[in-house]
């Protein structure tokens, strides 16, 4: 948080002050004036490192996830137990911060309100116990833009779910999420543990709460809630109509006919008929098998999840499933994982922090400079972090769970999130590669050989057929099965596809990795290089970029795509997609110098 660090930047004071250099045009920039330049800003950045090697920051953006947390504490009891006055009060002052002039909230800080955000904002102020105070009022302009489009019976799916367990929105007015899916073989590729992990889990604990048609408990504010977002009286809703209704704002993926046709036999057909005896039989078994896999997810992660999303549906199954349960007391304190303070107000995280991620990028930048001497103590924290912060096994049965292996990988967070991703274990080995060329009276002891062979084992079984690496896991099922994806906000999140960016990352990694230990997994590393250089070159897009998946975008895509056709031997010389690629940076320059982009790249393509 923001008085934390500034509290790291007390402690951690620089014993010199370095003068600030004011360049004028007709000053030539030498070789010295950068050397100090760079000298102070990483004396700057130094001062900001936390007491284990890490720096903290501000990971958020997404104004869904505060909303979420609020109302899995709210239905089991537990909002005054996590949340104190002094949270509310600021978790209050960051959501009217971020209303929109219109009086609606967006999906995310920079967006446009959107039913989905407006809704979810509105209904947790007033959980948090915010009172209307007349029409100039800040929540009856919020409660004036869900009315006037549309109501919130056209919020999207997630929305209409989230709606549903605070009792706000019948479940019949969604489509089924239906938990027998879990019980068909797991050889099909509509199988869930097929999916992306995140769509996996977070339908999981969904098809739950679906199944059993959890609703909590209907306070008065509830009660008064069913009033405030629809335009007619709550009985009087039709739910079949609401159903499908989608307000234009949150409508970014209309549905197919196929997607139409598939929801209206499951409506109609499928789910009728597993409610009846003796089908009811099958969702009983189906709603004990889901428990399995959620408590599993809950241990394996230590409760923190692998993201607030699960996190907070997974509570609320462990709440409904045993409100004194070991279980359910054990996600209360893990909360606070991802809340984070700062000048405008208290919000949560999309993650429980990247602290390995980004310590990977830090050491790497430090280690180009030529300044390592000066921050020796600085790398050395790091370096004990980026060490301590390795997965140094699997996590039990974890087939039978369909995890990916862990054994030897970084996670984007903590060793306790516990999932491994590829590219964080790529960056990860290339940080410490790095540093076991320097000297370890200066920055600590190499990472053993055993456990860098580990990770260029785990790294290697996340490559796909074709030699391409998606993200948590390697890809399972086929790109048609987004006909299941009942998201009309969300795309492409059925299937873990390759990425550029991380499939650069790999390559960056292997290619540094056999400089070192040519001799180890040769071949296959060589044809992962091989492999991976040809999937980049064959993804470059006709204006020379390339998409970005985990960041604003093209600029970022292409970033990641140029350093590791570099590390795979290519050139402006030799190589055309490098040519392309550095014709579409510099025509994107700004007149300032730099470069910029907009987050709608990410939705535009």
């Amino acid at each position: 948080m923001v008085a934390i660090l500034c509290q790291y930047a007390k402690l951690n004071a620089p014993s010199t002050h370095i003068p600030t250099l004011k360049l004028e045009n007709t000053i030539e920039v030498t070789e010295e004036i950068i050397s100090a330049s760079l000298t102070r800003a990483l004396n700057q950045y130094s001062t900001l490192q936390a007491h284990d090697g890490h720096w903290p920051g501000d990971y958020s953006g997404i104004l869904f996830i505060m909303p979420i947390f609020i109302f899995s504490l709210y239905v089991t009891g537990s909002l005054n137990i996590v949340l104190s006055f002094e949270h509310k009060h600021e978790i209050c002052r960051y959501i009217y911060n971020q209303q929109n002039e219109d009086g609606g909230w967006g999906k995310q800080v920079l967006g446009p309100s959107t039913m989905f955000g407006t809704c979810m904002n509105y209904v947790s102020l007033m959980l948090l116990g915010e009172k209307l105070n007349g029409d100039l009022d800040a929540l009856a302009k919020g409660r004036s833009w869900i009315i006037s489009h549309g109501s919130a019976t056209a919020i999207p799916q997630w929305g209409k779910i989230w709606l549903s367990i605070i009792g706000v929105y019948d479940w019949s007015g969604n489509n089924p999420i239906i938990p027998e899916l879990w019980l068909v073989p797991d050889f099909l590729p509509i199988h869930p543990g097929r999916f992306w992990c995140y769509t996996r889990l977070v339908y999981m604990s969904m098809a739950y709460l679906y199944g059993i048609k959890f609703v909590g408990p209907l306070t008065p504010t509830i009660l008064a809630l069913r009033e405030d977002l629809h335009s007619v009286p709550y009985t009087n809703i039709d739910w079949d109509k609401a159903r499908d209704s989608c307000a234009k704002e949150d409508l970014h993926y209309p549905r197919s006919q196929a997607q139409n046709l598939i929801f209206g036999c499951l409506n109609k057909f499928v789910e009728p008929i597993l409610n009846c005896w003796p089908a009811n039989k099958l969702r009983e078994r189906a709603l004990s098998n889901l428990m399995k896999h959620i408590h599993y997810e809950d241990e394996t992660t230590k409760y923190v999840g692998i993201c607030p999303i699960t996190k907070a549906l997974n509570m609320i199954c462990c709440w409904v499933e045993n409100p004194n349960s070991d279980a359910f007391k054990q996600h209360l304190p893990r909360f606070y994982d991802y809340l984070w303070l700062a000048e405008d107000g208290m919000k949560a995280q999309v993650y429980d922090g990247c602290h390995s991620w980004e310590i990977a990028f830090i050491i790497q930048a430090y280690c180009s400079t030529n300044l390592i001497g000066k921050f020796g103590p600085t790398i050395k924290k790091a370096h004990e972090f980026m060490k301590n912060s390795q997965v140094l096994s699997n996590h039990p049965n974890y087939e039978r769970y369909y995890r990916h292996r862990s054994k030897g990988s970084w996670t984007l967070s903590s060793v306790d999130n516990g999932w491994s991703v590829s590219d964080c274990t790529a960056e990860a080995v290339k940080a410490l590669l790095l540093l076991s060329k320097i000297s370890p009276d200066l920055v600590g002891d190499p990472i053993k050989q055993e456990r860098l062979y580990d990770a260029i084992d785990c790294i290697l079984s996340f490559m796909n057929k074709d030699g391409t690496f998606s993200t948590y896991e390697s890809k399972r099922t086929f790109s048609w099965l987004e006909v299941l994806n009942p998201s009309e906000s969300f795309r492409n999140i059925v299937v873990d596809y390759p990425s550029v960016e991380c499939t650069s990352s790999v390559l960056d990694a292997l290619i540094i990795f056999q400089e070192v230990h040519p001799l180890y997994r040769r071949n296959e590393v060589e044809k992962c290089i091989r492999d991976a250089a040809k999937f980049i070159e064959n993804n470059q897009k006709n204006d020379g970029s390339w998409y970005g998946t985990w960041a604003i975008c093209f600029t970022y895509g292409t970033m990641f795509a140029v350093r590791g056709l570099v590390a795979a031997g290519r050139t402006y010389d030799n190589s055309y997609p490098i040519r392309k690629a550095c014709t579409f940076l510099l025509s994107k320059q700004q007149s300032t110098g730099g470069w910029g982009e907009s987050y709608l790249s990410s939705h535009n393509e």
